[in-house]
């Protein structure tokens, strides 16, 4: 299993000979203003390139989009996509979405798992912030709220887990008790609205996470890109120090990390 960090939270998992895009966001540097309502709405995003050209990243065999926020999904990566690739979403409202846009493969994923080329995807559940605070504030915002994690299962690979846009929660904790992943993907930047409210994970949920789930590498992802972060990669990384995380990876963009099954004896 490959994973590439290409920015944001859109990565390239290359998964039993399978390669998937994931929340492709392909906007060029500080093409679209910070988001009303949460911290920094003046810093215009992404704060930064992408590190490979469209074509490079595009050139993919299907795409999972978690939701469909405007850091995860642009009219960049519809205009560049094959409407011809498997799509997988979340639910009826997303699929209706992506179909609108001329894509014809769109598909829900579900718990109950959705195989795809010897591969068993499974939709997980989170909570992208607080519900019961943030889910107002995305509806005044005309924003959905919900956001699906994935996990991936193979014999021929490791477990993999993108918890996708969501903080530290008994949905997490219940994915982690279901499927024991070997790999895990957070979100970890700790994105917040204008109240402080995180949006998505921040250190102390990461170490949770690790806490948690000591056997599983912990990968951060959705680093130094949105106008509305509050915790950078510089930031995770002296956390990680102090306190002395070795399973946790925090890859720059245009990083790829390798993970495999254990030999065996």
């Amino acid at each position: 299993m490959k994973i590439t960090q290409i920015r944001n939270a859109t990565l390239i998992v290359e998964y039993n000979q399978t390669k998937f895009l994931i929340d492709p966001w392909l906007g060029p540097k500080e093409y679209m203003p910070g988001f009303e309502g949460a911290i920094n709405p003046k810093i215009r995003q992404p704060r930064v390139e992408l590190p490979y050209s469209i074509s490079q990243i595009t050139t993919v065999d299907a795409v999972i989009l978690t939701h469909v926020h405007p850091d995860h999904w642009d009219q960049f990566a519809e205009e560049a996509l094959n409407k011809k690739l498997p799509f997988f979403v979340q639910s009826d409202a997303d699929q209706q979405f992506i179909r609108s846009k001329g894509f014809e493969q769109v598909s829900i994923l579900t718990p109950q798992g959705t195989p795809f080329k010897q591969i068993s995807l499974f939709k997980t559940a989170g909570q992208h912030g607080k519900r019961e605070i943030v889910k107002p504030v995305c509806e005044q915002l005309g924003m959905p709220y919900d956001a699906m994690g994935v996990v991936f299962k193979s014999t021929a690979e490791p477990s993999l887990y993108l918890a996708g846009d969501t903080i530290w929660c008994p949905e997490v904790q219940h994915t982690l008790d279901t499927y024991h992943p070997d790999v895990i993907v957070v979100n970890a930047c700790a994105a917040s609205v204008a109240n402080g409210e995180h949006l998505i994970m921040g250190k102390e949920d990461v170490l949770q996470t690790i806490t948690y789930a000591p056997y599983a590498d912990v990968i951060a992802s959705h680093m130094d890109t949105v106008s509305h972060l509050s915790v950078t990669r510089n930031d995770l990384k002296n956390f990680s120090h102090e306190h002395n995380l070795s399973r946790l990876f925090i890859p720059n963009d245009g990083e790829t990390l390798t993970f495999s099954l254990p030999k065996q004896v």
